[in-house]
């Protein structure tokens, strides 16, 4: 039976023993080694996985003896060195789970609660040991562009990466949290209020997964920018031109004016006292228009790079005077590696790359040597996607944990954003939160783990093994266009292209999107066959059915801005035009189910402009 478990992640060591273990009514789960209460969570979980899966309800007890229990949850248990390391045994006579500290205890529960969700009554017996890699393990959800996602939603999804041994979990924001002086700013946003971040962190703490604090605080600004009152703070007020192509709009502080840094202050005051964590992402990535206008002059004089880290360090003391660590997105001071060793060593630095090739090896050993710490950052791949691309993302989500766990990364922070309109749907990006997990956890472990099988038991609950290969098959159907592209496929790129746009693409041809509409169709044929066992599991079909026809309209949108005949242009276009009709009203009714209305209006526009060339 061992040998058909699947696990998610697989831990680092499991033997077999023989026989197995019946479970029987009228048992407890003790609770020792702690103080009971602080194993309650976890002696909860698991009552409530026994009652689910073989249906018994065992009670839950702080002291130990007797034939009547069956399961031994030990904390204080001195061999065990990691603070999430455990031991799991199943013997015929009884299941013991011993840790150092009440985390372990959890993390062997969720590995327990996998295996009774598979075995039911009669579990194999078994010895486990594991620990993970990284001691920082999380996500990263963008809730800025554009899907804030309701109360419910979250915590749904928090429970699911926490039963996969995730310990953090980030808000990516720029303008969602609601500060009490600057409605201007988030009125149109739906944005998370101080009192719904208190309940989050709760919720988070009960379950030891820690909520870190972000607020993006340097570039990525425009939503404050573009508002009249803090123009004026922007580097490039009326936009300018960068590396990345001409911008309309401002984009990035002005770190030479002190105002800036007086709204942070505020800002920070407000945000933090709302969170338990003593870390805060800050952002500060991507500063393409640094120097471009109001502070061209200081950039000449000193250099971008200096001017890009003495305005970081100004806001690092603001965090240490706050109490907390700060964390920053690695990029730009990358770029500058002589600078790397000023950073002070009570920073975290954030490693990012997306693509499979990002060489994450090279520059982990630059903060490594400069002895500054990092977390590794790879992505779901899932973003400006439509539906995934899964054999980048796997690549990039392994190529950070080796390179991390062999530099000495302190986490590993996978990411999920929304750029361009947030078009991928949440159940697209399961394949990506999984493997990263997997493979934060143990990547020697978890580096070839069933990927598919483990959606299907920890994802999907689908006992037919349908929609595990299907996510994963949609995933890579863009690869059917021949050409790659960058942090993208090639149909959600033709969604967000003119045709005349499309017709630049380089070296892309009428075969590669009729090959991807077969991939498509072909990788989405069985998703009717699925059976799955989640409580939400009409709209997850909903949800890759909308997908792949998005997908597959991107596709027809390639093939149109190749025509050259005039009546099939016109009908084609007219053809086309009421396809994303459709598709629009299907986007509607699917966004306001997991996500709150703010932001949908900009997702949609992005729609209806593609929907312009039609017309």
């Amino acid at each position: 039976m061992s040998k058909d478990l699947v696990l998610l992640p697989r831990p680092k060591t499991m033997r077999r023993i023989p026989g197995s273990f019946a479970v029987e009514p009228g048992r407890r789960i003790a609770l020792l080694g702690a103080p009971a209460q602080d194993l309650l969570f976890a002696g909860r979980s698991l009552a409530d996985a026994f009652r689910a899966s073989a249906r018994v309800d065992w009670s839950l007890s702080a002291v130990a003896g007797g034939s009547g229990d069956a399961v031994v949850l030990e904390a204080g248990v001195d061999r065990i060195r990691h603070a999430e390391g455990y031991e799991l045994t199943i013997r015929k006579d009884g299941i013991r789970i011993a840790a150092r500290t009440r985390r372990g205890v959890l993390q062997g529960v969720r590995t327990l609660v996998q295996i009774l969700r598979q075995a039911g009554p009669k579990l194999p017996c078994l010895a486990i040991t594991d620990e993970p890699d990284f001691p920082n393990r999380g996500v990263m959800l963008d809730v800025s562009r554009d899907k804030v996602p309701t109360m419910d939603t979250l915590k749904d999804l928090i429970d699911r990466l926490a039963s996969w041994k995730l310990n953090q979990i980030q808000l990516y924001v720029e303008h969602t949290f609601a500060y009490r002086n600057h409605r201007d700013v988030w009125q149109d946003a739906s944005p998370f209020t101080g009192g719904e971040i208190l309940e989050l962190d709760a919720f988070c703490r009960e379950r030891l997964v820690e909520l870190v604090p972000n607020q993006n605080s340097f570039g990525h600004m425009t939503r404050w920018l573009t508002k009249p009152r803090y123009r004026d703070l922007a580097d490039a007020p009326n936009g300018c031109d960068t590396e990345w192509g001409p911008f309309k709009e401002p984009f990035t502080l002005n770190p030479g004016d002190p105002r800036c840094l007086e709204l942070l202050r505020e800002l920070y005051d407000e945000l933090l006292p709302h969170f338990s964590s003593r870390q805060f992402n800050v952002g500060c990535d991507e500063t393409v228009d640094l120097g471009k206008v109001r502070s061209k002059e200081q950039v000449e004089k000193l250099g971008v790079g200096r001017v890009y880290l003495d305005f970081l360090l100004k806001i690092q003391r603001e965090v240490k005077t706050r109490g907390r660590t700060m964390q920053f997105w690695g990029d730009i001071i990358m770029k500058h590696p002589e600078l790397v060793p000023e950073l002070p060593s009570d920073v975290v630095a954030l490693e990012w790359g997306y693509e499979a090739d990002h060489p994450f090896a090279a520059e982990c050993a630059k903060f490594a040597k400069a002895g500054i710490p990092f977390y590794v950052c790879p992505g779901t791949s899932s973003w400006t996607s439509i539906l995934g691309r899964t054999t980048n993302m796997k690549g990039n989500c392994l190529s950070a944990a080796e390179s991390g766990h062999r530099h000495g990364a302190l986490g590993y922070l996978n990411t999920d954003w929304g750029d361009q309109g947030h078009w991928q749907y949440q159940p697209v990006s399961y394949a990506g939160y999984a493997y990263g997990a997997a493979v934060s956890w143990s990547v020697g472990a978890n580096k070839s783990l069933d990927l598919a099988a483990a959606l299907d038991a920890h994802a999907f609950e689908d006992r037919t093994g349908v929609m595990g290969k299907l996510a994963l098959a949609l995933g890579d159907a863009g690869l059917a266009l021949g050409p790659r592209y960058f942090n993208a496929t090639g149909y959600a790129r033709a969604m967000l292209s003119s045709l005349e746009g499309i017709k630049g693409f380089k070296n892309q041809r009428a075969a590669g999107w009729r090959r991807a509409i077969a991939a498509l169709q072909r990788a989405a044929a069985p998703l009717r066959k699925a059976k799955m066992a989640i409580p939400d599991a009409a709209l997850v079909t909903a949800e890759f059915e909308a997908g792949v026809r998005l997908a597959t309209h991107g596709c027809r949108r390639g093939l149109l801005a190749l025509e050259t005949s005039s009546r099939r242009i016109r009908a084609g276009k007219r053809d086309l035009d009421r396809d994303l009709a459709g598709i629009i009203a299907s986007h509607r009714k699917l966004w306001h189910t997991r996500n709150r209305p703010g932001g949908f209006r900009e997702s949609v526009e992005r729609m209806e402009n593609a929907r312009k060339a039609y017309r």
